[in-house]
């Protein structure tokens, strides 16, 4: 615990949560969507992403070689150490800048703060955080907007550029495919296990250095690859993600489980049964739609369906261009890794193979 949180109620308490930035169940936000019909726009005309695409941001073209991404994300508390919260927020609302294959130009501050029970200036560490990754991206923040509310959260709103013809999209898979993974999995179990003072300090270090790596390196990698199509693993789990990808693009995959690459400590977590409650709905959610052989070991199935918080990306490349992007993200001391293949069968299925 840092010296910013010092003998202050721990932060993580104040999160109605269960330890992860759980987004709102998936499938409740298709119901939304789908109820709201013409009221969200679809891509058309200059708007190349608009809502109805499910995609990481929206985007809109400029001209010929410029487009405007645009994204917005906050959560409640994810650690206790104040920074650190700021800096994995500031790294999770970046990153969808990077999974459209854009870099950030300029950000804005989303903050909710509760007017008494917690000092201002503890709100002034979680903003510095903040600061420090988004200029890490060259990225300045230039204000924002705070509210009064009992349980704090934080976040940005963020403004990319991209080039128009090498945006990265999720439905933009082709058969035959290799799926390459650029982070760990486990921040989700970890941070589960922290709000339960079960998390040694090493193993929610290892978690906070995940959470605060920029996307940026991974996503100029995919781009000089030639990537087309890729996301950032969030809170809807590496399965649940996948599966929206496949689902746009018509097509399937398959997963091999032995080769995710998994946070020090997380699958010894599981195993103790620190699992939230997003990654329990991601498991439900997709029942029907993911097969796993029983010889997948039960930690990992958990892991690949765990809630992350500021991921990896997972990009999909020729089977011709995996080794040169593999190096080139391993090269940036990234674990990055080559899980899987995509395939032609049900729109979105996925089958999860064990270890050779």
């Amino acid at each position: 615990m840092s010296d910013a949180v010092g003998s202050l109620p721990r932060l993580t308490s104040m999160s109605p949560g269960a330890g992860c930035a759980c987004k709102l169940p998936m499938a409740k936000l298709e119901t939304l969507f789908t109820s709201l019909g013409p009221g969200l726009p679809t891509a058309s005309g200059d708007l190349l992403i608009g809502a109805m695409e499910g995609d990481d941001a929206a985007v809109l073209r400029l001209d010929d070689e410029r487009a405007l991404v645009l994204t917005t994300d906050f959560f409640t508390p994810i650690v206790d150490d104040a920074r650190n919260w700021g800096r994995v927020a500031a790294a999770n609302a970046l990153s969808d800048v990077y999974a459209m294959g854009g870099r950030p130009l300029i950000a804005v501050n989303l903050a909710a703060w509760p007017g008494e029970g917690l000092p201002i200036e503890l709100l002034g560490e979680v903003l510095r955080g903040g600061a420090e990754v988004a200029a890490e991206a060259n990225c300045p923040v230039v204000g924002g907007h705070t509210i009064d509310d009992p349980v704090p959260k934080y976040g940005m709103a963020v403004v990319g550029l991209a080039h128009p013809d090498r945006l990265f999209a999720i439905d933009k898979l082709a058969a035959g495919d290799r799926l390459i993974l650029t982070k760990a999995l486990g921040t989700g179990v970890i941070t589960t296990a922290l709000k339960n003072d079960a998390a040694d300090d090493e193993t929610v270090q290892f978690a906070v250095d995940s959470m605060t790596l920029l996307n940026a390196g991974a996503s100029e990698a995919g781009l000089t690859a030639g990537v087309r199509a890729a996301t950032d693993v969030t809170g809807f789990s590496l399965l649940g993600h996948l599966h929206r990808m496949l689902k746009a693009s018509g097509l399937t995959a398959t997963v091999l489980a032995g080769s995710v690459p998994l946070l020090p400590g997380a699958a010894e977590l599981v195993d103790k049964g620190f699992v939230s409650g997003g990654t329990r709905a991601n498991m439900a959610r997709l029942a029907g739609e993911v097969e796993v052989h029983a010889d997948v070991p039960e930690s990992i199935k958990t892991l690949m369906f765990d809630a992350q918080t500021s991921g990896g990306l997972l990009m999909a490349v020729p089977e011709a261009g995996v080794a040169a992007l593999l190096g080139t993200l391993r090269g940036q001391g990234l674990p990055a890794a080559l899980i899987g293949e995509v395939g032609t069968g049900a729109p979105g299925a996925i089958t999860v193979v064990g270890p050779a």
